[in-house]
C-alpha cells in the first residue's frame, strides 16, 4: 500500500501537485493565522506581523548562499518555508494546547505542567513536525537531496517560516500585555522579547531543524535501508534533544539561559556554520573534479569546467550574458550552471556507490541534464569561457573559442555507459 501510494502521490500532473500543496498550505495558513489573531488581537497581530518579519530576509539568504554551488527550485524551497509557516505551525500550535491543557487538569500544579510541556512536549512535537517537510521531500523528490548542503537548506527554510509565525504569536502578545499595562517601550516587554527572538537568537529554530536535515541529507547517499531509517531518526532526536535543552535554560535558574546559550547555542552554531562552509567549498571541489570528466567527452568546453566551479565567474557569467542578451541569456546561464552542478553532483554520488549501489534511475537522470545542458550551451557557454579569462581562471594567452550552437542530430550517450564509472581526476 505504501509503494502504491508512493507511485500515485509522486507521479501526478505539475499542475495538480503544485494545486494540492497550494490548497493545503493556503488552507493551513489562514487558520493559524486567525489563531495567532485571537490569541494576540489585532493590533498586537499586525505588530508581532512587522517585527518577525525582519529577520527572515538575511535568514533565507544565508541559506540561499549555502545552496547556490547546487541550487535547488525555489518552488520546492518556498514550499518548505510555506510548510513550517503554516502547516507546521499549525500542528504545533494544536498539540501543544492540548498537551498542555491535558497535563494541567491531572496535575495539581499548572506550572509544572506548563514546564514539563515546554520541555518534553514542546520539542518533540514542533521538530516532527517540522521534519516533516523534509520526509516528503526525501520520499518524493530524493534526487533533489544530493548530500548534507541540500538537507541544510531545506531544514534552514522550514525552521525560519516555523520561527516566523511563533515569532508573530510571541511578539504580538508581549505588545498587547504592554498596550494594557502603559509600558513605555525601552522598558517594554515586546523590546526584551525582540530582543531575545530576533536579535539574540533568530537562527534557534534553524539550528535545530538543521540537525534533522543533515540525518535525511546524509540518508539521502546510502543506499542501505538501516541507515536510510537510522539516519534522519538520530537527526530529529539530536534536534528533539537540543530544542528540549533551549526551552528548559530559563529553568535552570538566574543564569541558566545565558549558560546555555554562551555554553551550547553559541558553540553549536558556530560548528554547523564551519561546516556549512565547508560543505559548500566541497561541492565546488566536486562539481570541478567530475565535470572534467564530462569535458573531456566533448560535453562542455575545458575552459567552461573551471567557471562553473567558481562562484564569482557565475557571476560575472551572467552578467556578461545579461549585457549581450538580456535576462533570458542570463537565465540561461543560471540555469546552465545548476543543470551542470546536478550533473556533478549525480556523477559523485554514483561513483562513491559503486556498480552494485547505483541508483537505477541514474542514466535516465545523467540523459536528462544533459540533454538540458546541450540545449542552453550555446547561450550559456560563451559567458562562462569569457567569465573563466577574467576571472583568471585560465592563463591569459588562453582565448577559448566560441562555441557554435550544436547540431540538433547530435546523439546522447550517457557517460556512464561504461562498464565502470571512470574515476574523476584527482
Amino acid at each position: 500500500m505504501y509503494r502504491a501510494l508512493s507511485r500515485v502521490l509522486a507521479r501526478p500532473s505539475g499542475t495538480a501537485r503544485t494545486c494540492v500543496l497550494g490548497a493545503l498550505l493556503t488552507a493551513t495558513g489562514a487558520v493559524i493565522l486567525e489563531l495567532v489573531r485571537e490569541q494576540t488581537g489585532t493590533a498586537g497581530f499586525f505588530v508581532g506581523l512587522g517585527l518577525a518579519l525582519l529577520p527572515v530576509p538575511p535568514l533565507m539568504a544565508a541559506f540561499r548562499w549555502l545552496g547556490r554551488a547546487a541550487p535547488g527550485p525555489w518552488r520546492q524551497l518556498l514550499f518548505c518555508f510555506g510548510w513550517g509557516a503554516c502547516t507546521a505551525a499549525l500542528i504545533a500550535i494544536l498539540a501543544n494546547s492540548f498537551a498542555t491543557e491535558w497535563m494541567a487538569a491531572a496535575s495539581t500544579d499548572p506550572s509544572a505542567a506548563d514546564r514539563l510541556g515546554s520541555v518534553a512536549v514542546a520539542p518533540v512535537v514542533e521538530e516532527t513536525a517540522k521534519a516533516a517537510a523534509l520526509l516528503l521531500v526525501f520520499v518524493f523528490r530524493r534526487r533533489r537531496l544530493a548530500g548534507a548542503a541540500d538537507g541544510i537548506v531545506l531544514a534552514g527554510f522550514t525552521a525560519t517560516g516555523f520561527a516566523f509565525t511563533e515569532n508573530i504569536l510571541y511578539l504580538g502578545n508581549a505588545f498587547e500585555e504592554d498596550l494594557a499595562n502603559g509600558t513605555r517601550v525601552l522598558d517594554s516587554v515586546t523590546a526584551a522579547t525582540f530582543f531575545v527572538r530576533v536579535v539574540l537568537s533568530p537562527f534557534a529554530h534553524p539550528l535545530f531543524t538543521v540537525l534533522t536535515g543533515l540525518g535525511f541529507g546524509a540518508a539521502a547517499l546510502t543506499a542501505r535501508r538501516a541507515r536510510r531509517t537510522g539516519l534522519p531518526l538520530l537527526g530529529l532526536g539530536l534536534a528533539m534533544g537540543a530544542h528540549a535543552l533551549w526551552n528548559g535554560s530559563s529553568h535552570f535558574g538566574e543564569y541558566g539561559f545565558y549558560l546555555v546559550y554562551g555554553c551550547v547555542m553559541v558553540p553549536v552554531f558556530g560548528l554547523l556554520l564551519w561546516l556549512a562552509v565547508r560543505v559548500r567549498r566541497e561541492r565546488l571541489r566536486a562539481v570541478a573534479a567530475e565535470l572534467s570528466v564530462y569535458a573531456a567527452a566533448g560535453w562542455l568546453s575545458p575552459a567552461e569546467v573551471p567557471a562553473l566551479a567558481s562562484m564569482p565567474a557565475r557571476s560575472l557569467a551572467r552578467a556578461l550574458a545579461r549585457r549581450s542578451g538580456g535576462r533570458p541569456a542570463a537565465r540561461a546561464v543560471s540555469r546552465y550552471a545548476a543543470d551542470a552542478a546536478a550533473l556533478a553532483l549525480l556523477r559523485r554520488h554514483a561513483r562513491r556507490s559503486g556498480p552494485g549501489g547505483r541508483d537505477p534511475e541514474f542514466a535516465e537522470r545523467e540523459r536528462e541534464l544533459l540533454h538540458r545542458l546541450w540545449h542552453r550551451r550555446a547561450a550559456a557557454a560563451p559567458a562562462l569561457a569569457r567569465a573563466a579569462v577574467l576571472e583568471e581562471l585560465l592563463p591569459a594567452p588562453h582565448r577559448p573559442p566560441q562555441t557554435a550552437a550544436p547540431a540538433p542530430a547530435r546523439v546522447f550517450v550517457p557517460v556512464s555507459r561504461t562498464p565502470e564509472l571512470s574515476p574523476a581526476p584527482g
